[in-house]
């Protein structure tokens, strides 16, 4: 194999090592719903196409020698994850608002198979976390993630290793706003729950002869449903907005 045969092959594979350390983390399509070859062929496409554009800001800077060659995979792969990890911290916190809404409403008691993760869910944090994955998607969200990886070369290229404090911030900035964020989303259930079982139990020390409990469940339930129709696209839209501006804007 010539020099430069060589060299287009090791571009090709360093561009593949971000691209699928982002499509092996990122929601929707690191679901385990989606076979292995997908995600596979996937990545090999997106790599290809980007490649074309990124080819002056790759090609230049590979280096043969294993001691460069080594570090390098391993910085682009935990790059391209980082990526895919920003966007993956968001989903994760919707499904465990998702999951604290059903408790709340008293309507978590049965789990059923999961929408994109392998793990049970209560049927209302699936529909809620497959929904918000839906509207992202409707929204171009998968753009949003190539534009990010394209983007990322300007601010960590390829002669730039993995930074691991900066990371860190990273990660635990998004935390942060992804909570807070989605516990705002979650606070009329909250407040909810608050009230309706602070007065089930007075009611129920007014009259300890009933089973308050277990005649109150139904109504608990049918209330939260209520408050679920009434401010779900609120929540989804305002869930997709933040998203937006601040998952992949990182």
């Amino acid at each position: 194999m010539s020099a430069t045969a060589e060299a287009i092959v090791l571009a090709a594979f360093v561009a593949f090592c971000r691209v699928g350390g982002c499509f092996l983390l990122m929601p929707g399509l690191a679901s385990v719903r989606v076979p292995v070859q997908i995600r596979l062929f996937v990545a090999i496409a997106a790599t290809g196409a980007l490649l074309v554009h990124l080819w002056d800001q790759i090609l230049p800077l590979i280096d043969r020698r294993p001691q460069i060659l080594a570090p390098m995979i391993v910085s682009e792969l935990m790059i391209g994850a980082l990526i895919g990890l920003m966007a993956r911290l968001y989903m994760m916190a919707l499904q465990f608002i998702g999951a604290g809404v059903a408790m709340l409403i008293g309507y978590g008691g049965m789990a059923g198979p999961g929408i994109e993760e392998a793990e049970p869910q209560a049927a209302l944090a699936s529909i809620i976390s497959f929904s918000a994955l839906l509207l992202l998607f409707v929204f171009d969200f998968h753009h949003e993630v190539v534009r990010a990886l394209v983007a990322s070369y300007s601010v960590a290229p390829l002669n730039v290793f993995f930074n691991p404090q900066a990371a860190l911030v990273d990660i635990a900035d998004t935390l942060s706003e992804a909570f807070f964020m989605v516990l705002r989303l979650g606070s009329p259930f909250v407040a909810y729950a608050i009230l309706v079982n602070l007065t089930i139990g007075f009611v129920n020390k007014l009259v300890p002869q009933i089973p308050v409990y277990f005649i109150s469940l139904p109504f608990v339930i049918a209330g939260g449903l209520v408050i679920i129709y009434f401010g779900a696209g609120s929540m989804l839209a305002l869930f997709a907005d933040s998203f937006m501006a601040t998952a992949l804007g990182r």
